[in-house]
């Protein structure tokens, strides 16, 4: 039986994954959606702690590790904390790099200017106010709604804090999934992991307008670590 562990990226709850649990749990897969919550004091290493805690909630089975984008960073620090228990790991519109690599290195200059300014103009200088829908891709009104009433403000130190990664985790395959047109070069940052890259077409917030194909590519990464698997034996 194989676990997928769904942790969601900045602004997002566990609800960002509403659409895509229930297909997975229709082909006999385990699910599991860790809530990162908006502690305003909360940081990178937190949400890893939290993440590395479901981990060791789950019994012994394969276990697919997913993270959208800001969680990019939170599933491998998770993973490098439990390598011995995390099979692969998926990145979907991630934001992923080596040790001593957050997410205000791997962004552009703008999108950290114009971030630490919504945190000190409309954050106490602690929190990050969420952006419109469509900073997602999200234009029809049904999903804009969605995400209106439920996006919420992010901690800054999230940000801020650099991953601590003693490089267990690059013994762990992974696959990044990136979504096309991409917005920022999260196949570049597969690859320089060493990870598959697979292209999905659909907005950065893929898992409300593109379930079905998120979901089969999800399942897909558990086989193919079945596979490698059996290749070994």
């Amino acid at each position: 039986m194989t676990t997928f562990v769904l942790v969601h990226g900045a602004w997002h709850g566990p609800w960002a994954w509403q659409r895509v649990v229930p297909l997975l749990r229709a082909a006999g897969a385990h699910t599991i959606t860790p809530d990162l919550g908006a502690v305003d004091d909360h940081g990178l290493h937190d949400h890893a702690a939290i993440v590395a805690a479901a981990l060791d909630e789950i019994p012994d089975e394969e276990i697919v590790l997913v993270g959208h984008s800001y969680a990019g960073l939170v599933v491998r620090e998770a993973a490098d904390a439990r390598p011995d228990t995390v099979d692969h790991i998926v990145l979907v519109d991630g934001w992923a790099g080596r040790d001593g690599v957050g997410m205000f290195d791997l962004a552009p200059a703008a999108f950290v200017t114009s971030v630490r300014a919504a945190a000190e103009s409309r954050g106490d200088g602690r929190r990050i106010p969420p952006p419109p829908a469509a900073a997602f891709g999200i234009v029809d009104p049904d999903n804009v709604a969605l995400l209106a009433a439920r996006l919420l403000s992010q901690p800054l130190r999230t940000f801020t804090e650099s991953a601590r990664l003693t490089g267990a985790v690059d013994r762990i395959p992974g696959t990044a999934i990136y979504c096309e047109p991409q917005t920022y070069p999260f196949a570049q940052f597969g690859a320089a992991l060493g990870y598959r890259t697979r292209a999905l077409d659909g907005p950065h917030d893929v898992m409300l307008i593109q379930p079905q194909p998120l979901a089969r590519m999800l399942l897909e990464a558990s086989l193919v670590q079945n596979r490698e698997v059996r290749s070994l034996e």
